[in-house]
């Protein structure tokens, strides 16, 4: 595996309005383990509150880890300074969501994709205007600053900027989410065609079950700071075995219109509970549609339930 992850947990202090004092923690993420190997995609999905962006900042090592392990091309992560980490960032990129908060709008094109250079202590060993070719920019572009593009456009500018030292895993985090529809099947369609070409791993982040669909190897759904289930990206889709699983892909819809008015709807009831008081046992049980005593006694782990597939939950859904 290109990176293993095992049992993350990041936990942010809360501090009291008036004394500063510490009066609880959130627990961001809670026990995450995952991996992604040589030229695969792996996506991560849930709702807004769940999680993903801090998994993504843990990765990469833009948070550091309350406890847990980050093995990259066979290295532990989870411990390293900023010096230590600096060779490692060659290899481990992020590109994020909002291209014009991640430009420095001071500077050029060319100035933000000799950046990660700089930081290396490099000389530049391609042209601004050979990156800005591979995502689909003209040589003009590099002169211009980041308030002159369309969203778009800094997405790509973005993208090139993570690919400019030839790293081995880029960590998308939500990258389509702040653009059209129609620019965001651009950006897709870009990404799957440096991944073949340049043998890229990706882990690919969003709430767009259409999106990850699109381009994911295999899906990892999060709920709640938790991995609940995970799976080859057509089994998931075909027969999601967690109860969670299932209500997203019931909200996504059908091109089919006799499928999408023929077909069961699955609304979950109540809200997303908050991670400063979550429930004991299974976290999702306050939102399921099956609970028990069990379900409330004992918080479930993620097994194997079939060649893999994972799931976290005590009456999985039968698969074939």
């Amino acid at each position: 595996m290109l990176l293993e992850a095992r049992n993350l947990v990041k936990r942010f202090p809360v501090r009291h309005a008036l004394t500063r004092r510490q009066a609880g923690h959130i627990t961001a993420v809670d026990g995450v383990s995952l991996d992604v190997g040589p030229g695969e995609t792996l996506g991560l999905v849930g709702e807004s509150g769940c999680g993903k962006s801090t998994v993504a900042k843990l990765l990469t090592r833009l948070e550091r880890p309350t406890s847990g392990s980050i093995h990259f091309a066979g290295r532990d992560l989870a411990g390293l300074d900023e010096t230590a980490l600096r060779p490692v960032r060659r290899d481990l990129q992020m590109v994020f969501q909002d291209p014009f908060s991640s430009l420095n709008p001071r500077h050029t094109v060319r100035q933000i994709l000799a950046g990660p250079y700089r930081y290396q202590g490099l000389e530049p060993d391609q042209p601004a205007e050979e990156l800005l070719a591979r995502v689909g920019l003209r040589p003009e572009h590099a002169d211009r600053h980041p308030h002159e593009f369309s969203g778009g456009q800094a997405q790509r500018i973005g993208i090139a900027r993570a690919l400019a030292l030839n790293p081995k895993l880029v960590v998308c985090d939500e990258p389509v989410s702040a653009l059209d529809v129609s620019v965001q099947a651009q950006i897709l369609n870009l990404l799957r065609d440096l991944q073949e070409q340049y043998g890229l791993s990706y882990l690919f982040i969003a709430h767009d079950l259409g999106a990850v669909r699109h381009i994911s190897t295999r899906i990892a759904v999060m709920y709640l700071g938790s991995i609940v289930e995970t799976a080859d990206r057509d089994a998931l889709f075909a027969h999601p075995a967690h109860p969670y699983t299932r209500a997203l892909l019931s909200a996504v819809p059908l091109p089919d219109p006799d499928l999408e008015a023929s077909r069961e709807r699955i609304v979950l009831h109540g809200d997303l509970p908050s991670p400063l008081d979550p429930p004991g046992g299974c976290r999702f049980r306050t939102r399921c549609p099956k609970p028990d005593e069990l379900c409330a006694a004992e918080r479930p782990r993620l097994r194997t339930i079939a060649p893999g597939r994972q799931v976290a939950c005590h009456y999985p859904e039968r698969t074939p």
